[in-house]
């Protein structure tokens, strides 16, 4: 059954903008004044880059996971925003839970929902960030999970990992009756969208027997504010404020005839700022739809 307010991102395929829609969402979210929970459940553990702290080794959250003690939070990270990092020890889990399970000792989403059912009344809002090819680690987040968001670029990898999420979905329900498909968010988007939009929805539509949502919102192309955020350790919203003072540092280097040894790639990500902010309203508009909805049919 679903703890609390809890949104998974996921999908079949890497690089498809999970970890970053997980971190800016759920930074946005708190600096609205939600009570934010980001649970890193990729061995990349990218959520720590993302957010500008030590990459993790995923130990403590692994620890956790095998023994009695609470989940490793680390509390405001930004104000409101509380994380559990991951890292590679979490590779680990899928063989270890599925060796447990074949024993019958509690699966992981068994584990993992006694790990959220204490703290759930702590936070408004508890996102869960996925690596791509573990069904164990992802159908756990799953049953715990009020809805999934599935990001996906334009090419057709990124499709057919939509199918394999929605695979997954299906799979889970029968566990978890209360999850819901939040949407589709068109990730690192061009203009050209309406072919991908299409697709998305008949790909779906395929494996659910309906259109999936397709969020207005896309997240537009911007490599180069991509390649400053992981550097700098900035979400895009705070990567717009050091653009303007990085252009700043630009002029006055040009009038005083010296160089800037590290200015930022992108000039302005003012833009983009905007699309994450955009995406998060519908998200949560879109979560209070799905409780609402829950509360109708009960």
């Amino acid at each position: 059954m679903a703890v609390g307010r809890t949104l998974v991102f996921a999908q079949g395929k890497g690089g498809v903008g999970k970890t970053t829609l997980t971190s800016n969402t759920a930074a946005l979210a708190a600096s609205a004044g939600h009570r934010v929970l980001v649970i890193d459940l990729d061995q990349q553990g990218n959520v720590a880059r993302d957010l500008g702290f030590p990459p993790n080794s995923g130990d403590d959250l692994m620890s956790s996971l095998l023994t009695a003690a609470p989940l490793p939070i680390s509390k405001d990270v930004r104000p409101n925003l509380d994380v559990v990092a991951g890292g590679p020890a979490i590779g680990d889990a899928a063989s270890v839970f599925a060796s447990r399970s074949a024993r019958g000792s509690s699966d992981l989403a068994d584990v993992l929902e006694a790990k959220l059912r204490p703290i759930e009344a702590d936070y408004d809002l508890i996102l869960i960030d996925t690596p791509p090819g573990d069904r164990i680690l992802v159908e756990a987040a799953l049953s715990v999970a009020l809805a999934v968001a599935i990001p996906t670029r334009m090419d057709e990898a990124s499709i057919d990992g939509v199918t394999r999420i929605a695979e997954r979905f299906l799979a889970v329900t029968p566990r978890n009756p209360q999850l819901r498909l939040a949407g589709v968010v068109l990730f690192a988007i061009s203009s050209r969208t309406t072919r991908l939009e299409r697709d998305v929805r008949n790909a779906l539509a395929e494996t659910l027997g309906d259109a999936a949502p397709v969020f207005t919102t896309r997240i537009r192309h911007l490599e180069s504010a991509a390649a400053d955020a992981r550097r700098r350790g900035l979400l895009i919203h705070e990567l717009e404020q050091a653009a303007v003072a990085d252009r700043t540092a630009r002029i006055n280097a040009l009038r005083n005839k010296t160089s800037l040894t590290d200015g930022l790639y992108a000039r302005d990500a003012s833009g983009l700022a905007e699309d994450y902010q955009e995406l998060t309203r519908e998200l949560l508009t879109r979560l209070i739809e799905i409780e609402n909805e829950a509360v109708v049919t009960t």
